[in-house]
């Protein structure tokens, strides 16, 4: 559950966003240019974690009064190599923060740290990761709250879909593109699995929320409400106007989560009560939408 250190809002005196050049840590960046926040923005470019000179160069960086957002990571973590250059990554930045404290750490972590479960997911549902990437996830919080004095929030946001995502993984992104391109969606299965799905605009000002309140705790970002892949496809089809059939097919291995990951979001709303999520149909006519007008002629 989260904690308000500040009982009204209040921009930070600047931010730096670890891994701002991907999905959620530009769209993060662009919401905080649009509500006049100081931001720097690091990518691998201006400095890689990976490099021997990535802890002093961050110290050098950072300031007192700076809230720092650690987004970066070699994502989805998929086997032990990747694990290590993870936990890598993350080593730099908690030095970096032993050796010059900020005002404000949030970590956005990912909703595969808690252990599969029938009962809707809360803040306090057991942190047991059953994946390479929940455990990665767990283990780099655990890191960060060890080496920060100041508040420290975590935020584990749900499946994310929106335009501009690199990822082509199943879901809605993929299903977006290839009714776009008027191409057949292929299901898992029937698509069954019920999934929650949330916004990258959501994320994105849910963190700025976070940031405005110096909120120190856990919160899940996650809408509430699932939905089959199947109705994701539909939705998808129709946003697009798309002759793209949706197919069945043979289904390799159990279900993900059991094909049921629901999440109580109570803690959302009693935290941020003037923040509303946006409908699944809705947001994936504003990714359709935005696509369309980005693409190239």
């Amino acid at each position: 559950m989260l904690h308000h250190a500040l009982a009204a809002p209040a921009a930070p005196a600047r931010v730096v966003v670890l891994g701002a050049g991907g999905f959620v840590g530009g769209a993060l960046t662009r919401r905080l240019a649009a509500a006049g926040v100081p931001t720097l923005g690091l990518g691998r470019p201006g400095l890689d974690l990976l490099s021997p000179a990535a802890s002093g160069a961050l110290s050098a960086t950072l300031r007192p009064d700076d809230a720092l957002v650690v987004i970066s990571a070699c994502a989805p973590c998929k086997d032990a190599a990747m694990m290590i250059d993870n936990l890598r990554m993350i080593a730099p930045v908690c030095a970096a923060l032993q050796r010059a404290p900020v005002a404000h750490v949030v970590y956005v972590s990912s909703d595969a740290v808690y252990r599969d479960a029938p009962l809707p997911l809360a803040e306090e549902s057991c942190a047991e990761p059953g994946s390479a990437h929940g455990a990665m996830h767990r283990a780099r919080e655990v890191l960060l709250a060890d080496a920060t004095r100041a508040p420290f929030a975590i935020v584990r946001p749900t499946l994310i879909y929106g335009a501009g995502d690199p990822h082509n993984g199943y879901g809605p992104n993929r299903f977006r593109r290839l009714a776009a391109q008027g191409q057949d969606i292929v299901l898992f299965g029937e698509g069954e699995e019920r999934r929650d799905h949330v916004l990258i605009d959501d994320v994105a000002e849910l963190v700025r929320l976070v940031l405005f309140r110096r909120s120190a705790g856990i919160l899940n970002i996650a809408t509430g409400v699932v939905t089959s892949f199947r109705r994701v496809a539909e939705m998808v089809v129709a946003a697009a106007g798309s002759t793209s059939a949706i197919r069945p097919s043979p289904r390799q291995g159990p279900m993900p989560h059991g094909g049921y990951r629901p999440f109580d979001i109570a803690r959302c709303r009693t935290a941020f009560p003037a923040f509303a999520y946006t409908p699944l149909e809705e947001g994936l006519a504003l990714s359709q939408r935005l696509e369309a007008a980005s693409a190239p002629a």
